[in-house]
């Protein structure tokens, strides 16, 4: 008995260009060589620019992996992927590096250094930029986008002097400093309470309305479902469903 064939999630656009991720027939095992566990199936996705879509599904499921791979983290293995029109298999380390630039990344463990303050994290972040701001604008830029978190007060401190979820509101505006043409968030609500959730998901909805980026949030918060123009869900490594 041949295979049954599970239904095709995958946008049919004809314009190209609308495209900030393109994905088709991509998978990923941990361990290729001897092929440990394939955490990847078969994914054919379209994430299209100015859209915000919430990935979603059991642990385990290759959400996570699939996030790393659309944002040069992990080389592919298997199949196409586009990203702001670029394929990245096979693609020079110096343009996975371009690439990352224009991608906003919030991890689910932060990533925060502990010897830099809140500022000196945002300007870390603005000097890797491909245009990086005068010092005055990085500033300006960075106070203005701490006090729509409400972390304004905190500029000067450092990771150890914060909470679980101010340490996720610095990781949300070190990913948003540059306004990225992508951002890819993984859990970014998990640590915070019901006003400060709503507060970073409106945000994030404003950056993708008012700039086009495209967000791709891998999140089991159910709060953060009403602002998305898509929910996926995946399990054991293949997009079951689309709603």
């Amino acid at each position: 008995m041949s295979e049954a064939r599970l239904p095709d999630f995958t946008y049919r656009s004809a314009d190209a260009a609308a495209a900030a991720v393109s994905i088709r027939g991509l998978n990923y095992t941990f361990d290729a060589e001897t092929s440990a566990k394939q955490v990847l199936r078969e994914i054919d996705f379209v994430l299209r620019r100015g859209e915000f879509v919430i990935l979603t599904g059991p642990s385990g499921a290759g959400k996570t992996t699939l996030l790393t791979l659309i944002g040069a983290l992990r080389a592919v293995q298997s199949g196409s992927l586009q990203v702001l029109g670029s394929e990245l298999a096979g693609l020079s380390l110096k343009g996975q590096q371009q690439i990352r630039r224009k991608i906003g990344f919030i991890f689910q463990d932060h990533n925060l250094f502990n010897a830099l303050t809140v500022f000196q994290t945002l300007s870390l972040a603005m000097e890797l930029d491909s245009t990086p701001p005068s010092r005055s604008e990085a500033k300006d830029r960075a106070l203005a986008l701490l006090s729509r978190l409400d972390m304004k007060s905190y500029w000067h401190a450092k990771p150890r002097k914060l909470s679980t979820g101010q340490k996720q509101r610095v990781a949300i505006a070190r990913a948003l400093i540059n306004n990225p043409s992508i951002i890819l968030a993984d859990e970014p609500t998990a640590a915070l309470d019901a006003v400060t959730a709503r507060l970073v998901m409106d945000l994030l909805k404003e950056h993708v309305e008012t700039t086009g980026a495209a967000v791709l949030m891998v999140t089991h918060d159910t709060r953060a479902f009403s602002v998305a123009d898509r929910i996926i869900d995946m399990v054991d490594g293949r997009i079951t469903a689309t709603r």
